[in-house]
């Protein structure tokens, strides 16, 4: 089955429709290359704009913070030059209450102590904080961030300026609280792009307000590192994000936007249509088309003609290839020259047969002659026969007619045999037998014969040897068992895949002690047996009487399909 298969597979690639399609599809190729590298540049522009989108959602998230705490640091430069008053307390809490831009304000003097606040804050002192040192160093201007149940109840930015006496000297701060909620109101929602989360992050990578917090990686943020250039990196869900940041307020608070990251093959996924579906099928119209082209241009008309060439092989010479007209001209050019072609192989082949035939005219009219010429001989060696008055020169006319008799017959076999080259050993045989002993009868003797023999079918150099064979046996048989009596006679052939056997068995008196053992005619059946390349064996019956037994190999051409001299398949021997 699986060769079969096999070679079904092996036709069907060897044929020419396989191999035009395997061709035209590698032609067609480019198609789907430039379509790839199409896809490779739209994928690129779109990761650009992505990217640009994402850096100014960043910014423009990062500016909108910072003309937040820009006004909150502008009000706090008006109130530092304003002197401490006994009613400090009550002009914050109203400032506050007016302006809503701070959820607290509060001065603080030079050794970091609340002189009044609104609300005051749980801790009475600052000093030590990283954003009062700075102002006390000198920086005009500090940012930081406090967390809840610190300076203020909920997570707010610290914007404080610093306050100097007439000589220059630090003198305290001015501080207000910018509350995150406020900031992720006016700055969370300015993104560009729907699927960018943004988060508000302070200077040592800690999460303030984000609108996903899964959508930032566990490990913190280092903002310093994604100032204003993009990073890839993963989220909490193991998702591919790509990432910036933006710094507002110094380098204290910056705003980080974070958008996924669309690979070559989810971008291809999202826009299967233009990037995969419209690609192949452009590329499958423009093969199917060509394949149409090429069957209705080419294929078929090679099909018709390899249709009328099978004709033309089983002999069938009068079709025409007249279809071909409509093919195309290289078309047309090659049924005109297998047409020519096929005219050319009739006319040769009526001329052979009409010499094959004349030359099996011939061959029949010279075996018929030669057939006609031994039963001249035999005709004339019967009337010597007769003449003859000496008991041992008639017996030995006899044999020598009977064996005359058998190459005649074989000759007349050959004429009229189908193949003029081979006859059937079963029915030559028949033959024989019923002329030696029409030949040899007596009034008041009867002979009764029996004949089976398988099919064989040989050239007349196997069978000759054979028919005279046959001949001695016989005649021995009539000479010593049926001298003066009746009798029954036997001849059987079998042909075996490897030997054949023919026997000639009588059922009279048997081997005579006085019986010469080597005479002439068991001379000649020996010789004939060599001939054949087989053996003779004189044994005695089992019903009584003798049984002589030819065994030979069988002949290799038994095994051929015969035809006859013009090429015609005649029959199959067994």
């Amino acid at each position: 089955m699986r060769r079969w298969r096999k070679r079904r597979l092996d036709a069907s690639f060897k044929g020419i429709r396989l191999r035009l399609a395997v061709a035209l599809a590698i032609a067609l190729a480019p198609v789907l290359v430039l379509s790839a590298i199409q896809s490779r540049t739209a994928f690129r522009a779109e990761e650009e704009r992505i990217e640009r989108d994402l850096l100014r959602a960043s910014a423009n998230s990062a500016h909108a913070a910072q003309v937040r705490i820009d006004h909150a640091v502008a009000a706090l430069q008006a109130l530092r030059v304003s002197p401490v008053s006994p009613d400090c307390t009550a002009r914050l809490t109203a400032l506050v209450e007016d302006d809503g831009l701070y959820s607290g304000l509060a001065r603080i003097d030079r050794s970091g102590r609340f002189q009044c606040a609104s609300p005051m804050p749980s801790v009475r002192t600052v000093a030590g904080r990283p954003w009062f040192d700075a102002l006390r160093d000198g920086r005009p201007v500090a940012f930081s961030t406090a967390p809840g149940a610190s300076i203020s109840e909920t997570p707010a930015v610290v914007a404080a300026v610093r306050r100097e006496t007439a000589t220059g000297r630090f003198d305290g701060a001015v501080a207000a609280l910018v509350p995150i909620a406020d900031l992720q109101l006016d700055v969370l929602g300015q993104g560009d792009t729907p699927a960018a989360d943004v988060a508000l992050v302070d200077g040592a990578g800690r999460v303030l307000a984000t609108t996903d917090v899964e959508a930032f990686p566990a490990a913190g943020i280092v903002p310093g590192d994604l100032t204003d250039r993009l990073v890839r990196t993963q989220d909490q869900r193991g998702e591919a994000r790509v990432m910036t940041a933006t710094s507002f307020a110094g380098d204290d608070l910056f705003v980080v936007a974070s958008e996924p990251s669309q690979g070559l093959f989810r971008w291809a996924i999202t826009n299967a249509v233009a990037v995969i579906v419209l690609p192949l099928l452009a590329w499958l119209a423009a093969l199917i088309s060509v394949m149409v082209v090429t069957e209705r241009v080419i294929v078929r008309w090679l099909s018709y003609l390899e249709r009328i060439a099978a004709i033309h092989a089983r002999g069938r010479h009068s079709v025409r290839p007249i279809h071909a007209v409509k093919a195309p001209d290289e078309i047309r050019t090659l049924a005109a020259a297998m047409d020519e072609m096929v005219l050319a192989i009739a006319a040769r082949d009526a001329s052979l047969r009409e010499s094959l035939d004349e030359k099996d005219a011939l061959m029949r009219e010279i075996h018929h002659r030669v057939k006609n010429n031994l039963q001249v001989i035999t005709s004339l060696l019967n009337m010597q026969q007769r003449a003859l008055t000496d008991a041992a020169a008639r017996a030995a006319m006899s044999d020598t007619r009977q064996r005359i008799t058998a190459l005649a017959l074989i000759y007349r076999s050959l004429y009229q045999s189908g193949t003029l080259k081979r006859v059937d050993v079963a029915v030559f045989l028949r033959d024989l037998v019923a002329q030696l002993l029409a030949a040899e009868s007596r009034p008041g003797r009867t002979i009764d014969c029996s004949v089976q023999a398988d099919p064989l079918v040989v050239d007349p150099d196997k069978l000759a040897p054979m028919a005279l064979w046959a001949v001695e046996a016989i005649s021995n048989a009539q000479k010593h068992a049926f001298a003066g009596r009746e009798g029954r006679l036997a001849i059987r052939f079998t042909s075996g895949p490897e030997d054949s056997v023919l026997e000639v068995e009588d059922d009279g008196p048997g081997i005579s002690p006085a019986e010469p053992v080597s005479g002439l005619g068991r001379t000649l059946m020996t010789a004939f047996s060599r001939q054949l390349r087989g053996e003779t064996q004189i044994l005695e019956s089992p019903g009584g009487g003798v049984l002589a037994r030819l065994i030979f190999p069988t002949p290799e051409v038994s095994l051929e399909m015969l035809t006859d001299s013009s090429g015609r398949r005649s029959q199959r021997v067994a």
